[in-house]
């Protein structure tokens, strides 16, 4: 599974590189904090994969890179993505390195 850090993902916004960010968490947590991803929670991602763009890189998100990690299995697995990457460390991450404003839970 290909993985990219927090830095890495803040350069690419930086940069303007053209990717998607996913955040596979639940709602409740996405309204809690986010760093502007598209919400599709985990368990929703197979059936919501045509949101999910083939034709670029995409980061998957969620709180600490377990549930992300667990989508891009399945997408891979049963949908033959593989321009897929996971967060480490996820949004903890993200809060610890890059933005200590975002609320963590």
């Amino acid at each position: 599974m290909k993985e990219i850090s927090v830095s890495e993902l803040q350069q690419w916004k930086e940069e303007g590189k053209d990717f998607q960010l996913i955040d596979v968490r639940e709602p409740f947590e996405y309204e809690m904090s986010n760093i502007q991803g598209e919400n599709i929670p985990l368990a929703g991602v197979v059936i919501e994969a045509d949101k999910i763009s083939k034709e670029k890189p995409v980061v998957m998100q969620c709180r600490s890179g377990a549930r992300s990690a667990a989508a891009i299995n399945q997408l891979e697995q049963n949908l033959g993505y593989s321009n897929l990457y996971n967060l480490k460390g996820g949004i903890l991450a993200w809060a610890a390195e890059i933005d200590d404003s975002i609320q963590v839970y």
